[in-house]
């Protein structure tokens, strides 16, 4: 497991609400008192809350929280119990005779897993707020990352379990930090071997095949499934961002997914990644710098994302330490 979370960022809280019902869940990152975000969607099957407005020439310049969530896009409900949350804590905007807080959202499919009519609310992200902390999160099979699956281009009875992870590099005076839930129909990759630590496996259930290399070989899968996978995440820093800058933070660390997810961002999945500065560290940093510390910590928090997590039962999805891989 690489260190480091995306807490060690001063002013970042993270929050799970895993549902004891079923594995599904969501994921809250609170920086109440404002930060400057973008985003950066590259996957064709999104699902997403307030995106337009990090925007580099939308008006509103700070979110006070992104969420992370399972349900599909029932699960952006779940946002609205976050925007409750930080209004009874007097976060927001100030609009008027209001506060509105600026929550920003993206979901993943996990409604295979389990009873499909169970997904995250708007109770379920008031409770991710609540159990918010500035301590390292948990790992694995929390929150958005309950329900989520990797290796799936064969079909979800050849895939593995995914996860929530997160990792952070500090250097010099600047901290950037990564919170990634892994839910993607390719399988997960170790950028320094280029190994398969979790994915698509063989009959026996026991073998990752390596989805591209099967491809390659010209062994391709009976159906195509649409819209059912999707890896979403977070990266943050305490240096001092514009808008646009943090929108190329964000792009930038979708290097991360590519060096350590194959295939990614494909027509069945969603992938976006959120970017926060809070500015903590009076720093304007290097963006080239932090683009290239944002795609490695992106890449080690997926890797860790597996790593922690455990097999399920049912459907029978077993983890990377089930098998040896991790």
């Amino acid at each position: 497991m690489f260190p480091g979370a995306i807490t060690d960022i001063a002013g970042l809280s993270v929050g799970h609400f895993t549902d004891p019902r079923r594995p599904t869940g969501c994921t809250v990152l609170l920086c109440p008192q404002g930060a400057v975000a973008g985003v950066d969607v590259r996957g064709a099957a999104p699902g997403t809350r307030e995106t337009d407005l990090l925007h580099p020439l939308a008006t509103l310049e700070q979110v006070h929280a992104i969420l992370l969530t399972g349900g599909s896009a029932f699960g952006l409900d779940a946002a609205t119990g976050v925007v409750r949350w930080l209004e009874e804590h007097g976060h927001g905007v100030q609009v008027g005779p209001a506060r509105v807080p600026i929550v920003p959202a993206a979901v993943l499919f996990d409604l295979w897993v389990g009873d499909a009519r169970i997904r995250p609310d708007a109770a379920a992200g008031f409770a991710a707020c609540e159990a918010a902390r500035t301590a390292q999160p948990a790992q694995g099979n929390v929150g958005a990352g309950a329900g989520a699956s990797v290796g799936k281009l064969f079909g979800i009875g050849r895939a593995m379990k995914g996860g929530i992870g997160t990792a952070s590099l500090k250097v010099g005076a600047i901290t950037v930090g990564a919170l990634v839930a892994v839910n993607a129909i390719g399988d997960v990759v170790d950028p320094a071997s280029g190994r398969v630590i979790a994915g698509a496996l063989a009959d026996d259930g026991r073998t990752p095949i390596d989805t591209l290399a099967t491809l390659i070989a010209g062994q391709l899968p009976a159906h195509l499934m649409a819209g059912m996978a999707t890896t979403i995440g977070i990266v943050a820093t305490d240096a001092l961002l514009t808008k646009a800058q943090a929108n190329k933070l964000a792009g930038m660390a979708h290097d991360g997914l590519s060096r350590s997810i194959n295939p990614v961002h494909t027509a069945t999945d969603g992938d976006a990644l959120f970017a926060v500065a809070t500015g903590g560290s009076g720093k304007p940093g290097h963006l080239t710098v932090l683009g290239a510390l944002a795609a490695e910590v992106t890449a080690r928090a997926v890797l860790n994302a597996v790593r922690a997590a455990h097999g399920l039962a049912n459907p029978p999805l077993p983890c990377a330490r089930d098998l040896g891989l991790a």
